[in-house]
């Protein structure tokens, strides 16, 4: 299987337009379009009645992998929320644990096949196992945030949810103690537009979700959550800041869910095609791709080199996992309390 370790190491050359070096833009366009590619064949399998649910994150790629490269990997923490595949890739997860994880497969690694899909949650990668119950994950965040100050360590966490969300009492006590004892913590909200079916005027009354922040003197920005070098150029400063003791930071990434709310979900109900199809134009994994090859930083051959290998990926991650043994019976017994 081609992982990202194992693909070739270009230059280190910062790129100045973008602050970005090249390998870090191969590495953005690899995990935006591996995690495209899998929520493509995740939705393929449910459909073939292989797999039960699938809650996409389909044009919000830009949004978290932008933000999860500007984080310290093996040192920051990830909260995520259930349409964070692509934080989770940046993070480390393989094509094949994302799908045991939708399979429910006794060696996900996420669950042990207990959870429904995209119930996040790895140790070793310090990302922060998740409930189904939205917005809890941002007062596990300030948790984690608040031990990090008192033991003096230099680490961020970055905690996620759709502007859904923000309307969760959990939201605003998170931000409240967070700004009051000066928390090393990014709030990331992925504002895609729709709480479910509902749309933004329905669910708040400001016009943007960084303009709550003023509430608790919180620092906060607006970025386009298309665009996941701006992504990375606004979160970046503001998990610098966090480390260095400046307190948490409230970012809102404008995004777009080009898929509907899940699997389950009949989105021509809600939302105009006229809209949908407006906001397909700004794709982020082709709008992203469409770019640097314009601007010259990688030849065609070789972006269709890195499309020719997230397939095989995905096509091999899911021959494999589809191989692997279900959870038997006993296995329920299992991590319910400490083992000895």
């Amino acid at each position: 299987m081609t992982t990202a370790g194992t693909r070739k190491k270009r230059s280190e050359r910062t790129i100045d337009e973008y602050l970005l070096s090249e390998q870090q833009l191969e590495d953005m366009y690899y995990h935006m379009l591996l995690a495209r590619r899998l929520n493509e064949r995740m939705l393929a399998l449910n459909r073939q009645g292989r797999a039960a649910f699938v809650i996409a994150g389909v044009g919000q790629e830009a949004a978290q992998v932008g933000a999860a490269m500007a984080l310290k990997l093996g040192t920051d923490y990830l909260a995520p929320y259930y349409r964070d595949l692509g934080m989770n890739l940046v993070f480390g997860m393989t094509a094949r644990e994302a799908m045991l994880n939708l399979l429910a497969k006794r060696d996900d690694p996420n669950s042990y096949g207990r959870q429904m899909p995209s119930h996040w949650g790895n140790t070793e990668r310090r990302i922060v196992t998740q409930s189904s119950v939205v917005a809890t994950q941002l007062l596990h965040a300030t948790g984690i945030g608040l031990g990090a100050k008192m033991r003096k360590d230099p680490l961020v966490v970055l905690t996620c949810c759709g502007e859904g969300s923000t309307s969760r009492g959990d939201f605003h006590e998170a931000l409240n103690f967070s700004a009051i004892h000066r928390l090393p913590v990014i709030f990331y909200v992925q504002n895609n537009g729709y709480a479910i079916s509902m749309r933004n005027e329905k669910e708040m009354p400001v016009p943007n979700v960084a303009d709550r922040a003023r509430a608790y003197n919180m620092n906060s920005a607006m970025v386009d959550g298309m665009d996941a070098i701006a992504v990375y150029q606004t979160v970046r400063p503001a998990v610098d800041q966090a480390r260095n003791g400046g307190g948490p930071f409230l970012i809102e990434a404008k995004c777009y869910r080009l898929w509907p709310h899940s699997s389950d979900d009949d989105d021509s109900r809600y939302r105009p095609k006229k809209e949908l199809e407006e906001w397909t134009k700004k794709d982020p994994v082709s709008s992203f791709r469409t770019r640097v090859e314009t601007d010259g930083i990688f030849p065609k051959a070789d972006l269709d080199e890195i499309e020719e290998r997230v397939a095989e990926e995905v096509r091999e991650a899911t021959q494999w996992a589809l191989m692997q043994p279900d959870p038997e019976p006993e296995d329920a017994l299992g991590y319910v309390y400490k083992e000895l």
